[in-house]
């Protein structure tokens, strides 16, 4: 169990584990009148092989195809009759099947998602459906500059690995899957040991536990399950330019960055925050409001188990892209020639610590940052724990990440328009940090 100051945030949780390994984390929050629940599984693109790609992508829309005793539309009604929603999702290294409903209805959500997951139909006539509607998904995220830009940024950071492969799965991969192929993925991933149900709100944590354990007694494997290890290779910066007759070129930088478990994370939380991740940020201030170079502009963060990437992306006017592309990489400059200011330090560690809190307050926002926790980290640290590790960071914390991750070695870039010959020889001049 775990708690924080009241004068913070009440997220006490706890966490029971059954005999066949299934985990069950409830937190309990009697101010709400909603429930949410997730169901998670661990896996996701990251544990698939090259052919299997898009496989845990089909398996999770297929679940909520119909089970051996509803229909697609019986579990569509359930949820939805009762003013709840639903939904799922999957990552690089984990699937979740969500609900959120009135608090009176949590046993009814729980049999839903147990039902889809347990014992699925997997209809082939409704195979096929869906693998027409999946690749459609597929042609509509290429359609899409903002989107598809990130999957060429993968391909460029982390070629013949599952982290350059689009979750989705490519058209050929996702027409070859038959049921057979289905069933023997979910047979080996989809079995208690491997999950985690998580329950967040006004929820009645004996009766939630009591039901998990009537539900999922069955034996499980206690298997570890491993997903791909990451290499990189770079021989200096990787520049991928996909012409495309589009009104705006989208841009993305990456550099290869820290795993989720590294010394300096809380670090790089801090330096994301000041280098793009608000309106206020160094990038936004810099290439919106006094350079008036684009509309959007921000940074991010992948961290996975093993690996890691720091992401900047904007959308740009076709003109503009060596410009914008200049000024981004003048900002890193800066930042490692002087690093930051203590008021940019302490406006960052505010805004970090802000935003967890408010995110907390929602059932549905504290289900999810606890079935990831919990699923990746194995617990969830007290808000108390992680305040304190945010106060600890200095200057020179802020120093050092800057140093490991912006550095030529690290660089990848990518960009989707009408990129120039010429603009392609400035690029590869600007691109050099």
């Amino acid at each position: 169990m775990s708690e924080v100051e009241p004068r913070t945030i009440k997220i006490m949780y706890k966490k029971y584990t059954l005999k066949n390994g299934l985990n069950v984390v409830t937190s309990y929050m009697p101010h709400m009148e909603s429930v949410s629940i997730g169901l998670w599984i661990g896996v996701g693109g990251n544990y698939e092989e090259k052919r299997l790609s898009g496989m845990s992508h089909l398996i999770e829309h297929m679940l909520f195809k119909g089970t051996q005793s509803r229909t697609a539309n019986m579990l569509k009604e359930a949820i939805e009759g009762v003013g709840g929603n639903f939904n799922g999702f999957t990552s690089e290294e984990l699937t979740c099947y969500l609900v959120k409903l009135p608090a009176q209805y949590m046993e009814l959500g729980l049999d839903i998602l147990s039902d889809m997951v347990l014992y699925p139909k997997l209809d082939p006539a409704e195979l096929e459906k869906e693998k027409y509607v999946i690749c459609e998904e597929i042609k509509m995220y290429m359609d899409q500059p903002g989107h598809h830009v990130f999957d060429i940024l993968a391909r460029a950071m982390w070629p013949d690995h599952a982290l350059g492969r689009p979750i989705e799965g490519y058209i050929n991969t996702i027409k070859s899957f038959k049921r057979d192929d289905l069933t023997d993925f979910s047979n080996q991933y989809y079995q208690p040991a491997n999950m985690s149900v998580v329950a967040t709100g006004k929820i009645d944590r004996r009766k939630i536990s009591g039901i998990a354990r009537k539900i999922f007694s069955m034996p499980s494997t206690k298997k570890r399950f491993l997903a791909e290890s990451t290499k990189r290779i770079h021989k200096g910066a990787h520049v991928r330019l996909f012409p495309k007759n589009t009104k705006q070129t989208h841009l993305a930088f990456g550099f290869h960055g820290i795993n989720r478990f590294h010394k300096l994370r809380y670090a790089l939380q801090l330096l994301n925050i000041i280098l793009g991740g608000n309106m206020s940020s160094r990038l936004f201030e810099r290439l919106r409001e006094r350079k008036a170079l684009c509309y959007e502009i921000s940074s991010g963060i992948r961290s996975y188990k093993d690996a890691g990437a720091f992401i900047i992306h904007a959308g740009v006017d076709n003109n503009k892209l060596v410009e914008a592309s200049e000024e981004i990489v003048n900002e890193l400059k800066e930042l490692k020639d002087n690093s930051v200011t203590p008021g940019e330090l302490y406006r960052a560690k505010e805004y970090y610590r802000g935003q967890l809190l408010l995110a907390l307050e929602d059932t549905s926002s504290r289900m999810l940052w606890l079935g990831d926790k919990i699923m990746l980290e194995g617990k969830a640290p007290a808000i108390r724990e992680i305040f304190k590790n945010i106060e600890k960071i200095g200057i020179e914390d802020i120093k050092e990440i800057v140093k490991m991750i912006f550095n030529r070695r690290h660089l990848n870039f990518a960009t989707i328009g009408p990129v120039s010959a010429g603009d392609k020889n400035k690029l590869r001049k600007v691109l050099i940090l």
